[in-house]
């Protein structure tokens, strides 16, 4: 018998919707009768709702993250059923209508949420018995937020045992907690050889390499960043990635064509992990997936201007276990590099805590769970 899995993340920022799609890709994999699929929340609600909760975020978090961190810590600490909290929910349940009937066509036998409004809105479902299959939540940081975390869910999936700690602290039972990971697509797990993936992108294997990530967006002055890091003394070459960002990208192949040989300028990709294959060290924004593939592959990180909230709590745990270090500003990256760069031996003790950290089975080990292997 076929047994069907409900995936539901939500497109405000890309980390959510990798997630879910990396539990479908283990799903693939594992040779279980499934059929799985993945909604984006997003796609099924109205175009003003959709533009105020996605975008609204995107350009808080790039415009105005100190704004953004406010928020984030005002509503960990908001109360449930104070008056704000009341409307924020009754907005989101009538902007969701479309989506609980998807659900009832599609008839689960479990569903499992990267992001915390499907479980929000599955919650009241549940409790009011309009739902029958049972909702796993997989929190997507090295953190937990105060929205994540509600009363009828079968169980949560934490990155790390403190957030397991924090999951507890907020009164989920221990027995509905297992600490998983971070899900990333199981190709993140394979042993790629350096040099045939060197070679796909014109690089050197022998040469250091440096791997620097704008996000999905490709947010930041990431022509501004490569420049400055150009400069830096040293025989390395640098990858940038500039996601979906035009402009960035276009900006960066005028500034490979200066430094020929040195830099290699590249849109958005699903071959991430086989440029992350060529690098010794990776510059990125600290989101949990993309730090927990650097984790997977064992690559040491600089983390790069962490915007207030989820971003600077991922920071805090990744500093803490030794694998990254963190820049502010241009300045501070630009002797983070040096120093590293300088210093083999300390890069050599990162990778190692690293490759220690990387869960690149999280994937495999959530659908388990929910399948009651």
């Amino acid at each position: 018998m076929t047994r069907k899995i409900l995936l539901l993340s939500v497109s405000a920022g890309a980390g959510h919707v990798r997630a879910a799609e990396a539990i479908r890709a283990s799903a693939a994999l594992s040779g279980e009768a499934l059929e799985v699929r993945h909604l984006d929340v997003m796609d099924y609600v109205p175009a003003g709702f959709r533009k105020l909760y996605a975008d609204t975020y995107l350009k808080l978090v790039a415009k105005l993250p100190a704004l953004w961190g406010y928020l984030y810590q005002s509503s960990h600490e908001a109360k449930p059923d104070s008056t704000t909290e009341k409307i924020r929910r009754s907005v989101e349940r009538l902007s969701t209508r479309p989506l609980r009937k998807e659900i009832a066509a599609f008839a689960p036998d479990a569903i499992v949420c990267t992001h915390f409004l499907p479980a929000e809105m599955l919650d009241r479902m549940l409790r009011q018995g309009d739902l029958a299959c049972p909702v796993w939540v997989q929190v997507t940081d090295f953190d937990l937020h105060r929205m994540w975390v509600h009363e009828h869910m079968r169980g949560y999936f934490a990155a790390n045992e403190e957030v397991a700690f924090r999951m507890r602290a907020a009164g989920i039972p221990a027995t509905n907690i297992h600490v998983t990971g971070i899900p990333i697509m199981p190709v993140f797990g394979e042993m790629l050889e350096r040099q045939i993936c060197a070679a796909e992108y014109g690089l050197d294997p022998a040469r250091t390499t440096v791997l620097l990530m704008g996000g999905g967006a490709g947010m930041g002055s990431l022509d501004t960043v490569a420049q400055s890091l150009l400069q830096i003394g040293g025989d390395f070459q640098l990858i940038v990635l500039a996601g979906r960002n035009v402009a960035a990208l276009e900006a960066l192949q005028t500034l490979a064509a200066q430094h020929p040989g040195r830099l290699v300028a590249l849109g958005f990709t699903d071959k991430v992990e086989r440029l992350m294959s060529c690098a010794d060290l990776v510059i990125t924004k600290p989101g949990g997936l993309s730090t927990s593939e650097c984790l997977a592959k064992g690559l040491p990180m600089i983390l790069n201007a962490p915007i207030p909230g989820q971003e600077e709590r991922n920071a805090d745990y990744l500093l803490e276990q030794g694998v990254a270090l963190k820049a502010c500003d241009a300045v501070t990256l630009e002797y983070r590099v040096r120093l590293l760069l300088e210093n083999p031996a300390k890069l050599a003790d990162m990778r190692n805590k690293a490759r220690a950290l990387g869960r690149p089975d999280a994937g495999k080990q959530v659908l388990k769970t929910v399948l009651g292997q």
